[in-house]
């Protein structure tokens, strides 16, 4: 006799406040049930998409259940403050991330709205694959006491408080030290994170593929004060000089932070969990920039027609 198979289910999390993604929500639930895929959603959301259950295949859970265990995929509609909180609710289980972007650029998002129809035939066809992107573990020590702890996909940041203040800091890497820079704060980034805050701040794009660690000071009054690159074994760690004036603050991927009094250490490894990104197309990380930044390519011919160019051809 042959054993039933487990029933395939997708944990979806969407940014209801907003209508127009509750109207594409509603629609992805429907067509997973639709094809017998068991939909799991956060009780809150459920409320605001008033669905109720369908056929059975619909569940509502709490963020503190860990919502992505058994769920084979998220799917994840809105931008990416919506993937990153996502990130957060699953980094437990690394459940695989699928996002539909319905915000801004929407850079971690793998689709747009109007690919709905064309996702949701992937999900149900299982054509799609996974992909781990580096994270990082981040503690915060006040003398020998961890008062801290989290995971960051994009960014961790350490801030000035108040406005009027610097921020005086020492960097180190790997246990020695590097500079002290009277700044606004300093990020430590991913290759995933270097297209968010990193970018804004002036630090490189990085290819997700390469695994490194980054450090961008935010306007540091010093003289060596440049965005650094480092292997992905390196520790970084900034300290928050005990006679400075101003406190600062720890964000990470903009959702968790904590208060960092003077004296405060703040260390920042590669983080031992991924998260996992849903990819349903193999295009270069270039065409993304392009597609995401609208960057200006127009005159490019390609190496193909500059072969055909070399060679005395024409076009017909």
């Amino acid at each position: 006799m042959s054993t039933p198979s487990p029933q395939r289910r997708v944990l979806v999390l969407a940014h209801t406040g907003r209508a127009e993604v509750r109207e594409v929500a509603r629609a992805c639930v429907q067509s997973l049930t639709a094809h017998g895929i068991a939909v799991r959603l956060l009780a809150d959301e459920a409320a605001d998409l008033g669905l109720a259950d369908i056929d059975g295949l619909v569940e509502t859970t709490n963020p503190d259940d860990v919502p992505g265990e058994g769920c084979e995929l998220v799917l994840v509609i809105g931008g990416d403050g919506s993937i990153l909180r996502a990130a957060e609710l699953t980094h437990a289980t690394s459940t695989p991330l699928l996002g539909v972007n319905l915000g801004h650029v929407g850079f971690l998002a793998e689709a747009e709205q109007e690919d709905v129809e064309s996702t949701i035939a992937a999900i149900v066809a299982r054509d799609y694959t996974a992909e781990d992107r580096l994270t990082l573990d981040v503690c915060v020590l006040v003398g020998k006491e961890v008062r801290f702890s989290t995971f960051a996909l994009n960014e961790a940041s350490v801030e000035k408080a108040a406005r009027e203040r610097m921020l005086e800091v020492v960097v180190e890497v790997d246990g020695r030290p590097l500079s002290r820079w009277g700044c606004d704060g300093v990020v430590c980034a991913t290759p995933t994170g270097s297209t968010a805050y990193n970018f804004s701040a002036g630090g490189p794009v990085v290819w997700p593929e390469v695994e490194a660690l980054l450090m961008v000071p935010l306007s540091a009054h010093a003289l060596f004060a440049r965005p650094m690159v480092v292997a992905p074994t390196s520790v970084l760690a900034v300290e928050v000089l005990s006679n400075t004036e101003g406190s600062g603050v720890l964000w990470c991927d903009g959702r968790r932070t904590v208060d960092l009094p003077p004296g405060a250490r703040i260390e920042v490894r590669r983080g031992a969990r991924p998260v996992r990104l849903v990819r349903l197309h193999h295009a270069p990380f270039t065409d993304r920039l392009v597609a995401k930044f609208d960057l200006p390519v127009e005159g490019w011919r390609g190496a193909a027609e500059r072969r055909r160019r070399d060679n005395g051809e024409t076009d017909a």
